[in-house]
């Protein structure tokens, strides 16, 4: 297996602290096949005296070492300004490992996820490949944005802000049934940039323009599509403020009832669910324009049913977070598995975000999910890739044919 890193001109870094020697020994040893150096630690202390000076490009910590525990060292290290990535290691009931991974979030690290024990070089490698060889990953000031709204707009006014499209198969059949439309920032100095980078400096008004723009391209680009034969749905995620852009339906308006493309609006659960009267408007509005609102991230928030059930609600999106680990956490399949259900029930939808490993799909299909997407499938491509991935094999019936599963209904 390849070193990950491999410049010798710069130290890559990683220091380790867990409590258990043979974790240690284990992932000292695996690092240094990847190409890192490590220096490893049983005391938060200590490392938290040395993190400064080593000025490690990853941290790798257990959640259980005494005082402070793990998640009090996430806030230590957040303190520090540390700068690099941080990855958790299990050991801990897999809730726990979670918050841990929400707080890191929320205090601005960067963090890597969790990695189970006993640690695979594989997974390791895997999780690794995020970093950038060589140097520290750059956190944006607090104070001082790296892009300023000034540099935004100028961006939409040149056209620099582009589409590409996560792809969305169709369980029963495996054919490609839909997309769904995320931004990317083609600058002319950087290059491509995620919206991650930019999404959150936006105003208000700003994303509702951006919004505006998302549709506009998507869908002059399904048009494209549906003239080489490709009919799919268009999915664009919406904040609650860009429901209320008057241009939204405006923009769909010319297509006749049941034209091509069905456009699908995503709102995540939270947002959908705050204001029942003011959604409800919304969304039956849009409803009446020729498009569909789907709640995206469902499970992560606290929704009223009662609400959901009054909602004219097309489609529900189960957060990746459940399904990453299907396989291996029973709790998580039984989300999975009661949120299909309720799908079924209203007779809507139900798609399975974040699939990775490809053997989830026969329990997806066995509980009733109708559609699945992730990076197991496909990873977003730009516009002109579409027509060849509509017309290549899908891998999923294939899959799901092999483990004997029965696939339901797609509403």
């Amino acid at each position: 297996m390849n070193n990950l890193f491999t410049d010798d001109n710069e130290r890559v870094l990683a220091m380790v602290l867990d409590e258990d020697p043979d974790v240690v020994a284990i992932l000292s040893l695996q690092l240094h096949v990847l190409g890192m150096e490590s220096r490893c630690y049983r005391r938060a202390d200590e490392l938290l005296s040395e993190l400064d000076e080593c000025a490690p490009q990853l941290v790798i910590m257990g959640l259980e070492f005494g005082d402070p525990d793990g998640i009090a060292l996430l806030r230590l290290l957040a303190e520090q300004r540390y700068a690099g990535w941080v990855l958790l290691l299990g050991g801990v009931e897999r809730k726990i490992s979670r918050i841990a991974e929400r707080v890191g979030h929320t205090l601005g690290l960067q963090m890597l996820g969790s990695l189970d024990k006993p640690m695979r070089l594989a997974e390791l490698r895997q999780r690794l490949e995020r970093l950038h060889p060589g140097r520290k990953p750059a956190l944006v000031p607090e104070d001082d944005p790296f892009f300023s709204a000034e540099e935004l707009d100028a961006a939409l006014e040149r056209n620099e802000l582009t589409v590409h499209y996560q792809p969305q198969f169709e369980l029963a059949t495996g054919r490609l049934s839909g997309v769904e439309a995320l931004v990317r920032w083609v600058h002319p100095e950087i290059g491509l940039i995620g919206p991650a980078s930019f999404l959150p400096m936006l105003t208000a008004g700003q994303s509702r323009r951006l919004t505006c723009h998302v549709l506009s391209c998507a869908l002059a680009d399904a048009e494209r599509w549906r003239e080489q034969g490709v009919l799919l749905s268009l999915s664009v995620n919406v904040t609650a403020d860009d429901l209320m852009e008057s241009q939204l339906p405006a923009l769909t308006r010319h297509r006749l009832p049941g034209e091509s493309p069905l456009v699908v609006l995503e709102i995540t659960e939270t947002a959908a669910m705050d204001d029942e009267l003011l959604g409800s408007e919304i969304a039956a509005r849009l409803h009446l324009s020729g498009m569909e609102v789907a709640v995206d991230d469902f499970g992560v928030g606290f929704s009223s049913l009662t609400r959901l059930q009054m909602l004219p609600i097309s489609e529900l999106k189960i957060d990746r977070s459940f399904v990453r680990h299907l396989q291996q956490d029973t709790q998580d399949a039984a989300i999975v598995e009661a949120i299909a259900l309720l799908g079924r029930r209203l007779g809507i939808r139900v798609v399975a975000e974040g699939v990775e490993e490809l053997d989830c799909l026969p329990t997806l299909a066995r509980f009733g999910c109708t559609h699945v997407q992730g990076f197991g499938l496909s990873r977003p491509v730009p516009a002109g890739d579409i027509p060849a991935l509509a017309a290549g094999q899908s891998p999923i019936r294939e899959r799901i044919a092999a483990s004997g599963a029965s696939v339901g209904n797609t509403p």
